[in-house]
């Protein structure tokens, strides 16, 4: 059955979303290849794309712009990052002056000012001018894929300062490439720079005490974990799939005991769910894990990480979250800002790859954030059924792990999942 408009449209609330977008981070040009490896055996007739191309966003763009949610949003225009700020993540220190650089020949004069704080970047600079390179397993630099990546970083920046300026409540950095695997000094999974990571980096630096990440990509955030994972200023939160490491580019492995270090020590907080978790799991370890580590966090800022790759049909996945479950984690973290954030929220995109359904999945979530009260859109694929037994005792391990582990959490009281 195809999908279509809700019958009764819900009446106008006072949630509004902001949408940051810009059509340049299309030109980032993947490839195509066995999955993503870009490999060519020879003996097929048609090679798919690589997973992270540009049309699963160009979905994402329509459905907010012509779908029911449209009279919800407003767009903005992103922009390029500049280098001060991609060093607030990317090096110990900026030390730059705070200007804009769009082109690779700029960035190098700087980088040579930065006095090797920028070695990561120069890394990908030379890339650039040397016409492209796979970077590490599945992640590829080409022609036209830095000034995506900056774009990606800058637009996520421009929505969460929009945030902070106290324009709007709730912003979307509708981005690609992705960034929550990218760490300090390495890319890795699809992802150069750490568009969520260096939004928290303003944050922080704009007067917020303390900021609280939630990433349901079907993946280990390992990158924006690592970047915080000496600091209790920041609580990342992870649900992913059980998928351990994957090569040198990502050795964390998501495991539960992987809980930071030093001050930082209890405030990475990972959920790896076993294949097969669907809606109903995922509301359990929300419940049961993440709205009582945030309500005893207290943090002045949420970051939500999303990825439509948790969802049952993804090719790069192996979870079954439905457009139900994406809205029900969208109500739940609309009610976590407005408890502890003032109802501020930066929303980042992140992994999706099935080019129909991710769209939905985004629409769904959205609409959750957006805390409308009935659904804009119906389900045209779902339903796909789930062993929530298994997943609920999975969670409730992780629950004992965490409390009898994390000291800010053995005195948290468990709420329910509202």
């Amino acid at each position: 059955m195809a999908a279509s408009a809700s019958a009764s449209t819900p009446a106008p609330t006072e949630s509004h979303l902001h949408v940051f977008w810009h059509e340049g981070m299309l030109a980032h040009d993947t490839g195509n290849g066995v999955f993503d490896t870009g490999f060519d055996p020879g003996f097929l007739d048609v090679l798919e794309k690589h997973p992270e191309n540009s049309d699963r966003v160009k979905n994402m763009v329509s459905i907010l712009r012509r779908g029911p949610i449209s009279p919800y949003i407003t767009w903005h225009s992103g922009r390029p990052a500049l280098l001060s700020e991609l060093l607030s993540f990317h090096s110990p220190e900026s030390g730059i002056s705070f200007r804009h650089f769009f082109n690779v020949q700029e960035y190098e004069h700087e980088l040579v000012e930065a006095d090797g704080e920028g070695e990561y970047i120069d890394e990908l600079v030379e890339a650039d001018k040397e016409g492209g390179k796979m970077v590490c397993g599945g992640t590829f630099l080409n022609p036209g894929s830095w000034e995506a990546a900056l774009l990606a970083a800058g637009t996520t920046l421009s929505a969460m300062k929009y945030v902070l300026d106290g324009h709007g409540k709730i912003a979307y950095a509708l981005v690609r490439p992705p960034g929550h695997h990218a760490q300090p000094t390495q890319a890795d999974g699809y992802c150069f720079f750490n568009n969520a990571g260096l939004a928290v980096h303003l944050a922080l630096n704009s007067g917020c005490g303390k900021v609280a990440v939630i990433d349901i990509d079907v993946h280990y955030g390992n990158g924006t974990a690592e970047g915080f994972y000496q600091s209790d200023k920041v609580l990342t939160i992870s649900l992913h799939m059980n998928h351990g490491s994957w090569g040198p580019s990502h050795p964390q492995n998501g495991s539960i005991d992987e809980l930071g270090e030093g001050e930082g020590f209890g405030y990475n907080l990972n959920i790896p769910l076993p294949n097969g978790t669907g809606d109903c799991g995922y509301e359990y370890a929300f419940s049961e894990l993440v709205v009582p580590a945030v309500q005893k966090f207290e943090p002045d800022m949420i970051v939500m990480v999303i990825g439509q790759d948790s969802s049952a049909f993804d090719p790069n996945g192996r979870q079954c979250l439905t457009m139900e479950g994406y809205r029900e984690i969208g109500r739940v973290v609309y009610s976590l800002a407005n408890r502890h954030s003032g109802g501020r929220l930066l929303i980042v995109q992140e992994g999706g790859y099935h080019i129909t359904y991710s769209a939905y999945c985004l629409h769904a979530t959205l609409e959750g954030v957006l805390n409308l009260s009935l659904p804009l859109l119906s389900d045209p694929i779902a339903y796909y059924p789930e062993d929530e037994a298994f997943s609920v005792g999975v969670i409730e391990a992780i629950k004992k792990f965490q409390k009898d582990t994390v000291p800010f959490m053995k005195e948290a009281r468990l709420s329910s999942f509202s």
